[in-house]
């Protein structure tokens, strides 16, 4: 297993899957991005929870450091690539928070091992309705440059909150690696096929025995809000009055705290 040194912490390479390693502590924290996203999205959020646990923050397959992972883009793929990389580090029960796709996915890898989970916090997850706002996720693929990246988070973010001049250099960055923005592309037409995305059956999600959360900004505009409505009773649900759907970025402190309740 190769590994390198960024944002502070440790890359670690297994297989094209990257994770940034933060902290120390009983406790390990899985953190999933979004779709078009990467790990340095999670920064403010991965910094905060590193005080006191162990804090990995994946590169999804098929963005950033894991843009070659074999066969990237269906979540079942990314699924199956998580759990079996925590498992190879030795990580036999953690806590996962995942945002928009990645929160699809963080579902997903609950129901395939629950036992492994210890807590579940979803931000505006995938897979809880059909409507998704796919012309801005065909246009989100696509961006390259700053301002084209930075045209689609205004849109994605609720409009009292500034998007982050860190968060358009790193996505840019990522974007300028060869294949990266023909990988988005295809993600994307998969993703929201005629407007419509895949759905998670919530008998299945009434089922999880572990503390979820979802967290859904009431100004989204790429997973409308109302996909929070006929919950399971046991989900704790937070809807997030001035925020858009890049809740990572524009409420970090209380995504950060969301989590850590959630863990507790």
């Amino acid at each position: 297993m190769g590994q390198a040194r960024i944002f502070g912490g440790t890359l670690f390479l297994n297989q094209s899957l990257y994770a940034l390693q933060s902290g120390q502590g009983p406790q390990t924290v899985v953190l999933l991005h979004g779709f078009g996203g990467c790990h340095g999205l999670w920064r403010p959020v991965q910094q905060a929870l590193a005080r006191d646990a162990r804090v990995l923050a994946y590169d999804l397959p098929g963005h950033g450091g894991s843009l070659d992972w074999p066969e990237a883009g269906p979540a079942k793929v990314a699924v199956r690539a998580i759990l079996a990389d925590l498992e190879e580090r030795g990580v036999d029960r953690f806590h996962i928070a995942g945002h928009s796709m990645g929160g699809a996915i963080a579902a997903m890898m609950a129901l395939a091992a629950p036992s492994r989970v210890a807590s579940l916090t979803l931000l505006a997850p995938g897979g809880f309705g059909e409507e998704i706002n796919g012309r801005l996720l065909r246009r989100y693929a696509a961006a390259t440059s700053e301002e084209q990246i930075r045209a689609c988070l205004e849109t994605m973010t609720g409009w009292p909150n500034p998007v982050p001049d860190e968060a358009v250099e790193a996505l840019a960055e990522m974007r300028r690696h060869p294949g990266q923005t023909d990988k988005l592309v295809e993600i994307a037409a998969s993703i929201a096929r005629d407007g419509r995305q895949g759905v998670i059956a919530r008998e299945k999600l009434a089922e999880l025995p572990m503390p979820v959360a979802v967290v859904w900004g009431i100004l989204d505009g790429v997973l409308p809000v109302h996909q929070a409505n006929g919950l399971p009773p046991l989900f704790a649900l937070h809807l997030i009055p001035a925020a858009g759907h890049m809740l990572p970025e524009e409420k970090p402190e209380l995504v950060t705290e969301i989590i850590r309740r959630t863990m507790r």
